[in-house]
């Protein structure tokens, strides 16, 4: 095989048909607000917890919209609920309700 300096990546396609969405929609019955979240990144910005690890609300959130379980269970417990997110977020979202949801659902 002929070396060329690349290589090729798994891909990253959703199979929307296999995927039910329904960790997702419990979230939204349980918390609300977690619908109005717009991605800005200030509660990445904030996160006391992300300075020391990869956690990250922001990749949670999208993490639970398409519906990835596995990956979600790696990063959720990460969370310090210090709450930090939560009084940073310009559209109210209640972040640390969403992150003990989700560590509920997933456990």
């Amino acid at each position: 095989m002929i070396d060329f300096g690349y290589k090729k990546n798994d891909s990253f396609t959703l199979d929307l048909d296999a995927n039910r969405f329904q960790l997702y929609k419990q979230l939204l019955k349980a918390e609300p607000s977690a619908a109005f979240c717009i991605s800005c990144g200030t509660c990445a910005a904030t996160c006391s917890a992300g300075q020391f690890t990869d956690f990250n609300l922001r990749k949670i959130m999208l993490l639970c919209k398409r519906g990835d379980t596995q990956s979600l269970k790696s990063i959720i417990n990460r969370c310090m609920v210090c709450g930090k997110c939560q009084f940073a977020c310009p559209k109210g979202v209640n972040t640390r309700h969403i992150v003990l949801t989700l560590n509920k659902h997933l456990s």
